[in-house]
């Protein structure tokens, strides 16, 4: 891109996994951002598209990731709006966050597809990051509680998506490509938990639940109930096998290899944050 030194970049957001990963990159390599999120300084919020123009002015390229999921009722719907607001207001560039095996995220991937845009598509595995995110306290704790059988799934690390949304943004070349982005080996959640166990010197077990008790743990864990059904329904239906194959999405955005679930667990694990005294403090 010639111009991403002045015009500013849209980070949708900003406060998650890959949007704050994806803002930092941008920063440090000289971009202007526009870090946006439902409480941050540019407010931008799905429920309220008054909000979305002015997230969208005088930007040339902006990374979408839609909240709760794509695959909710619904999104494709709103984040096509969002792309025809964002091409209407000249923006070129789009590179869109998606999840694999949702009928969902395909419908939103179509409409960004059809916006007009240079777009990107960036679909995604399983996070790493969410056992040392949304699922810390069960790590913390030696039990994984998850409706996923003996399922065994491509886990992909948020800083290999934040390499690859950074170079969609800044670089030509990737205008109308489809990176569907895995890590390098297939792991059941037996097999994570063992490498977690490696990684933090204490056990952690997996338990293998059914979606409703996964619901009635999200709620406990400060979820809103009508996220926690539809997200345990979401874990449900995607963690059934469909996934279990990987690909060369990482490979062919960067050049490398993506990264290792185990060197992510010995890293994390290295920053305390599965310690139990983080969790007492």
């Amino acid at each position: 891109m010639t111009d991403t030194q002045t015009a500013p970049i849209l980070v949708l957001g900003a406060t998650g996994k890959t949007g704050r990963r994806v803002a930092d990159r941008l920063t440090e390599a000289g971009h202007q951002v526009r870090a946006a999120s439902r409480s941050g300084e540019t407010r931008f919020d799905w429920d309220d598209e008054s909000t979305w123009l002015p997230a969208l002015d005088g930007v040339d390229a902006a990374y979408i990731t839609y909240y709760p999921d794509l695959a909710f009722p619904g999104a494709a719907d709103v984040v096509g709006r969002f792309a025809d607001l964002a091409v209407a207001n000249n923006v070129r560039r789009l590179v869109l966050l998606s999840g694999r095996g949702e009928e969902g995220a395909r419908k939103a991937e179509v409409r960004v597809e059809s916006s007009g845009a240079d777009w990107t598509l960036v679909r995604c595995a399983f996070f790493n990051q969410n056992f040392d995110e949304a699922f810390v306290d069960a790590v913390r704790y030696g039990m994984l509680a998850v409706p996923a059988g003996d399922t065994a799934e491509p886990f992909l690390d948020a800083d290999d998506i934040a390499d690859v949304v950074f170079a969609a943004l800044t670089e030509d070349g990737h205008a109308g490509q489809l990176y569907e982005l895995t890590g390098p080996r297939l792991l059941t959640f037996d097999e994570v938990a063992a490498e977690l166990s490696t990684a933090t010197g204490r056990n952690v077990q997996y338990l293998s639940v059914t979606p409703a008790e996964f619901a009635s743990d999200l709620v406990t864990a400060g979820y809103p109930s009508e996220e926690a059904v539809p997200i345990s329904e979401l874990f449900a239906e995607v963690l059934d096998s469909r996934n279990s194959y990987l690909t060369d999405g990482v490979q062919r955005a960067l050049g490398r290899s993506p990264r290792d679930f185990a060197d992510y667990a010995r890293d994390a694990a290295a920053t305390g944050v599965w310690n139990l005294a983080v969790a007492a403090s």
